[in-house]
């Protein structure tokens, strides 16, 4: 069986490659039969936050242009109410500063992604990552149509109505959760 894949980073590309799996850019495929990733924090209703890792707007690329999409997670990382784990928003530098300010007023607490030196990470696509940091996210709908609406924000890392199956994994084994109909508030 041949199998060809599609990456969401640069880091992945590399590792990939070192594994022996033969890798295309996503323009040169017909389509992506499967997807299986991690995430960052998941609800009840598999909606997720995804970006820790800085790749998120690829990440949601392929994701949105997958026929199926599976993330495996610890028990650590499912929760009733998104907004445990820092929401990432992809910005284009230039002007960034005013949307830190904006977040603030807002009461989002952004945070730049910095590395251990205080430097700002840059993406892959070179952009900076806002981090903001909620604790609960009570409508995820409502919060990610204002960051879509925001010029400068490339993506966010909500990922909302993605995933069909999340595998979690626990002290017991694995358990699988299947996509269900959301009854939070759009």
């Amino acid at each position: 069986m041949d199998i060809v894949g599609v990456t969401t980073s640069e880091k992945t590309t590399l590792s990939a490659k070192e594994l022996g799996i033969r890798i295309v850019d996503i323009d040169d495929t017909d389509g992506i039969d499967l997807t299986i990733d991690g995430a960052d924090e998941v609800d009840t209703y598999l909606n997720g936050i995804k970006g820790g890792g800085a790749a998120l707007l690829m990440e949601k690329i392929v994701a949105k242009n997958s026929k199926e999409n599976v993330w495996i997670v610890d028990e650590s990382k499912v929760h009733n109410i998104l907004g445990s784990f820092p929401l990432p928003v992809e910005v284009v530098p230039f002007g960034s500063g005013r949307l830190y300010r904006e977040f603030a007023l807002k009461g989002l607490n952004p945070r730049y992604r910095v590395d251990n030196l205080g430097r700002r990470i840059v993406t892959d696509a070179q952009h900076y990552i806002i981090d903001l940091v909620l604790d609960v996210i009570n409508n995820p709908y409502e919060l990610a149509q204002y960051l879509e609406s925001r010029v400068g924000v490339v993506e966010h890392g909500l990922f909302l109505g993605i995933a069909n199956r999340v595998i979690v994994g626990n002290d017991d084994g694995i358990e699988v959760l299947e996509r269900r109909t959301a009854n939070q508030k759009l």
